[in-house]
């Protein structure tokens, strides 16, 4: 048997492999096997890929492919052990960049090193895959730096809005679209060039203009993007395995970012024309009166006076990395008889799952961590509710102020239970930049300082 052929049956395995991973991650009790299918599929595709290339390159050839393997795999291993769970949103953005740019590589490398296997019958196809490909993974490049500056706050996380924003995204996209008529006729280098140049501004643009508050929905997005990226440079490299897996992540991102833009009642369409996100008014606009504050005893007396508690984790939490005492408070008050559960909203903190992911790390147990349709409805019957780090998504102002910027978002409706303790450094405002009349109702009481200090006073005080 050639080396043609064992890639080929490796790769089918993968993509068996990819899609079990994928069914395997859709559930909290299959997710670590879900991300062992994953790894090794992963692991067959480099290998089979690898077999490959020996079969047909020079030992230059060889060699440089095992060093730049090398590299790569050193440097994932150092970011995977030194990334915290707070910094996985920009580092996520950050790889989707990678995957962009290294499709932009291929079709110029399609461009200027013309493949073998095309036919003068498919030539007109193959410029098209090559500018097609190069757009995609433009904008997938600057679009995931702009997030990975925004989640990481060395940019302003409000939205850029420029005059004729939206003129611009139609002008960039009618521009690609004549361009790519005019390549496949012609195929000059300096279309190319321009086409790169206008996808790299997009990209930039189309995530300036969309605010912090959405930045969960766009990471998806920006998966979606990378994979489609890595669909297009499947077809330059005739690579059937790279195709599959570009249209999985390709299509379940984009799926994703589907039930997102439900979950905060925003369009799907403006998501990808890069127009949702809208300046917020100034904190300062509103009198909401004045805040009340409580101490770590007096929250550990009214929870061990409640008959339940319902926990809801934001970015705060990740910040403090309390999910471990919040894990012990749940262990402890649950041995109590106090019945405990958490609401995750489906965009809390700064990326799909990622509350889930913190709660599992601490040993949470999966069937207490319910999502906000099927706990909303139990926050009247509800004792105490401890808002730990969420801003946003417990903002009751999204369904009463329809000029607030969150305005029409489900909100998980914690004011309805009979007594609120959010945990807080500050007063300041949320990510999404809009105060929170939350804090001054009069079943709210504000538990300042650090989440993790404070729930572990709460501990030592029960």
């Amino acid at each position: 048997m050639d080396a043609l052929s064992i890639s080929t049956a490796a790769y089918i395995v993968a993509a068996l492999l990819f899609i079990l991973s994928l069914a395997g991650l859709s559930k909290h009790e299959t997710s670590r096997q879900g991300v062992v299918y994953g790894i090794a599929g992963m692991a067959i595709a480099l290998v089979a890929t690898f077999v490959v290339v020996v079969d047909g390159s020079d030992a230059l050839g060889v060699v440089l492919l095992v060093v730049a393997m090398a590299v790569g795999g050193a440097i994932g291993l150092w970011r995977a052990r030194i990334v915290e769970m707070t910094g996985m949103p920009e580092l996520i953005a950050l790889l989707h960049s990678f995957v962009g740019l290294a499709a932009v590589l291929v079709g110029w490398n399609g461009h200027l090193a013309h493949p073998y296997f095309v036919s003068d019958a498919l030539e007109n196809i193959h410029r098209a895959e090559v500018f097609i490909g190069v757009f995609i993974g433009a904008v997938t490049f600057t679009g995931s730096i702009v997030a990975n500056l925004k989640l990481s706050a060395r940019i302003k996380s409000a939205p850029l809005v420029l005059p004729g924003k939206n003129l611009i995204n139609v002008g960039a996209l009618v521009a690609f679209v004549a361009l790519t008529v005019w390549y496949v006729l012609d195929n000059q280098l300096w279309l190319l060039v321009v086409v790169t140049l206008v996808a790299l501004a997009l990209g930039w643009h189309l995530v300036a203009s969309i605010g912090g508050g959405d930045m969960p929905v766009v990471v998806s997005m920006l998966n979606s993007y990378s994979g489609w990226a890595a669909a297009a440079a499947g077809f330059l490299l005739s690579n059937d395995l790279l195709i599959v897996t570009g249209a999985l992540v390709g299509s379940s991102g984009a799926y994703l970012s589907y039930i997102m833009c439900k979950a905060m009642n925003r369009s799907f369409i403006s998501v990808i024309a890069g127009g949702f996100g809208i300046e917020a008014p100034s904190s300062g606009d509103t009198d909401y009166g004045e805040h009340r504050e409580i101490d770590a005893a007096g929250t550990a007396e009214l929870l061990r006076n409640a008959t339940s508690v319902i926990i809801t984790p934001g970015y705060g939490m990740a910040v403090a990395q309390a999910q471990y005492p919040v894990a012990d408070l749940t262990k402890k008050l649950r041995e109590r008889g106090v019945e405990v559960r958490f609401g995750i909203h489906p965009v809390a903190g700064r990326l799909p799952g990622h509350m889930n992911v913190l709660l599992a790390e601490a040993k949470v147990p999966y069937d207490v961590v319910l999502e906000m349709d099927e706990i909303n409805d139990d926050f009247p019957s509800t004792s105490v509710v401890l808002v730990i780090g969420a801003n946003d998504t417990v903002n009751p102002a999204a369904n009463d102020d329809p000029s607030s910027p969150i305005a029409g978002m489900p909100v998980l409706t914690v004011w309805e239970a009979e007594d609120v303790i959010v945990f807080k450094r500050s007063m300041a405002v949320g990510y999404a930049g809009v105060q929170n009349p939350l804090f001054f109702r009069e079943n709210t009481q504000m538990l300042f300082g650090d989440a993790k200090e404070r729930v572990e006073d709460i501990l030592r005080a029960l």
